[in-house]
């Protein structure tokens, strides 16, 4: 059965980049949590790499999304790239039981989950040079000046990416705070391993492969602007 909530040692508790809320669970995520996931579960042991191969059963590209939310846009990229393996971070419950009914839903297997801080998570276990792409889609923006030490986009976060993607690899964040983006866009940028594929200081265009996510439209709503960011390891 899923935890009721990702680890904590109450004796260690360092800067965290989101705050449990657990939020009200449908029932149809409540069996799906009980009953799927053990199905897609990824266990995260101590400071031992992945095995992805081992896991999925094949050689793939590998996928991690950090912070699926709902898992809307996770499921629709699998969904449409059955030949790739996606790995999903989330802490909370329901959006991790939402997702889980609907690869059930499609029958979809091409999908595993992780509970737990998607920045620990990286550091720990996942090996370098093992990923292609890294996805980080309106993560929570923490918009007092100072909650900004919360953003998971941190002044060592860009140097962790490039350690785990392959070379040629893709780190995507997008966000609807403008300020989140110019500081994400000069961290990353300050990192000499990854290149700006929209040119020294720009933002892309949202490409089509990645959708469109709740947190996005919500922010469209409040007549917010979106920003992407594309960076390449050389």
């Amino acid at each position: 059965m899923m935890p009721e909530s990702s680890n904590n040692n109450p004796s260690h508790k360092p800067v965290r980049s989101y705050v449990l809320r657990e939020g009200r669970i449908t029932k149809g995520q409540a069996r799906a949590l009980r009953e799927l996931w053990p199905q897609f579960e990824l266990p995260s042991p101590d400071a031992v790499p992945i095995n992805f191969e081992q896991v999925f059963g094949r050689h793939a590209p590998i996928i991690l999304e950090i912070g699926f939310g709902d898992g809307g846009a996770l499921f629709e990229m699998a969904k449409g790239h059955p030949d790739q393996d996606f790995i999903g971070i989330e802490v909370h419950r329901p959006g991790v039981g939402s997702l889980m009914l609907n690869l059930e839903k499609e029958n979809i297997s091409n999908v595993r989950i992780i509970c737990g801080d998607g920045a620990e998570i990286l550091k720990n276990n996942i090996a370098d040079a093992s990923l292609d792409r890294v996805h980080l889609f309106f993560p929570d923006p923490w918009p007092k000046k100072k909650h900004h030490k919360r953003r998971i986009l941190s002044p060592g976060f860009a140097e962790l990416v490039a350690d785990k993607l392959k070379s040629g690899g893709v780190f995507h964040f997008a966000t609807d705070w403008e300020d989140y983006a110019e500081q994400g866009l000069m961290r990353l940028e300050q990192c000499s391993r990854l290149v700006n594929l929209a040119a020294a200081g720009g933002f892309s265009p949202r490409p089509e492969s990645r959708p469109e996510t709740k947190f996005e439209r919500r922010g469209q709503r409040l007549g917010h602007d979106v920003w992407d960011v594309l960076m390449q390891k050389q």
